[in-house]
């Protein structure tokens, strides 16, 4: 791959992404990242002061593992990202919006949609570098840090599967109206992106749409350490 990442993105087959995201609330796209790439991101790891915040997940009962917010000025090349997602994703949040009845305050920048949500007093970025061990895990939760959601977001697989770790499947869970829930497990496959609902997602109903609650995790790391990089299009209080 020799295009810049966020050109990457772009290059994406989007037409069958979107149908899948309408139709499960989540997609996998192919590769974003090279290996290269991926090692050079979970090396970041280490050198804390590009990093705002550490959360030890135990300690806030969020399951068991750790993951590190990026500071401001993100690296490049994951803002680059950051914007590119948004862009590629910003039709179908305005779509959901409008089946559901809810405002779309996100404008076509993304850069102007970042201002917004710091003049309403989210003004901490929010991507996160996100390291499994051995019995790690996540628990099912929502990434909601103020009143301004973008209702999609992103996490890149930074490890291979199956070779640097087993387990850590991504979990994602839906509440379906007035029936039991419905989960989607996805191996996220290095340099790969999975797209996913933050919230909460349009579903077919008899009265025309319904909002399904959608929930997201990690199962337990059975072997070897798991990093991703997660990429939340909103920023938080």
């Amino acid at each position: 791959m020799s295009a810049a990442p966020a050109d990457r993105v772009d290059a994406q087959a989007w037409d069958a992404l979107v149908d899948e995201i309408d139709a499960h609330g989540c997609a996998q796209t192919g590769p974003i990242l090279t290996a290269g790439e991926c090692a050079e991101i979970a090396a970041m790891w280490a050198d804390r002061a590009r990093f705002r915040a550490t959360i030890d997940m135990a300690r806030h009962r969020f399951g068991q593992g750790t993951y590190r917010y990026f500071a401001y000025p993100v690296p490049d090349p994951i803002a680059e990202l950051r914007a590119a997602f948004y862009r590629k994703l910003l039709p179908i949040a305005r779509s959901w919006a409008q089946r559901l009845g809810d405002p779309a305050p996100w404008p076509d920048d993304f850069g102007d949609w970042l201002e917004i949500c710091h003049a309403a007093g989210q003004s901490r970025p929010t991507p996160i570098l996100l390291r499994y061990t051995e019995g790690d895990w996540n628990a099912l939760h929502r990434d909601l840090y103020g009143d301004l959601v973008f209702p999609l977001q992103v996490v890149i697989g930074l490890d291979r599967p199956g070779i640097d770790h087993t387990g850590g499947e991504f979990l994602l869970v839906e509440q379906r109206p007035r029936a039991q829930s419905k989960p989607t497990v996805t191996v996220l496959e290095q340099g790969h992106a999975l797209i996913f609902t933050t919230r909460d997602r349009p579903t077919p109903s008899a009265r025309g749409w319904s909002r399904a609650p959608v929930r997201h995790g990690v199962s337990r790391i059975r072997t070897g350490t798991r990093h991703t990089l997660g990429l939340v299009l909103h920023d938080a209080e």
